[in-house]
């Protein structure tokens, strides 16, 4: 459970802005601010259902988005190059050679 919140705030992060207003604010009560169901619900005068339905739909979305641009997979791939790169001058073993792959793994992520 703990992994999907992650996964779905950090496509909040990156999608929020394609997102209706309405749809924000659920996700943003939901995940980021730890609302419940029925707190959202109250405060919409809505009921719990709908808002589940629209937090449902809107994750779905967001996953979709996701599947199509992949900006928090390059994301990811970026952050594990990085650590990468971090580590192996930590070790003293970060060549011209492996720089330039780094370089390039790093360029055909954009």
């Amino acid at each position: 459970m703990l992994e999907k919140t992650m996964r779905i705030n950090y496509l909040y992060d990156f999608y929020q802005t394609l997102l209706t207003e309405k749809q924000q604010s659920y996700m943003s009560l939901y995940y980021l601010d730890d609302y419940s169901l029925g707190e959202i619900a109250e405060e919409y005068k809505v009921s719990r259902q709908a808002v589940y339905d629209n937090i449902k739909r809107t994750e779905a979305m967001l996953e979709e988005y996701e599947a199509k641009l992949l900006l928090f997979q390059k994301f990811q791939e970026r952050n594990e190059w990085i650590s990468k790169v971090k580590k192996m001058v930590d070790e003293g073993s970060l060549s011209h050679e492996t720089l330039k792959t780094v370089i390039s793994e790093l360029e055909k992520l954009d």
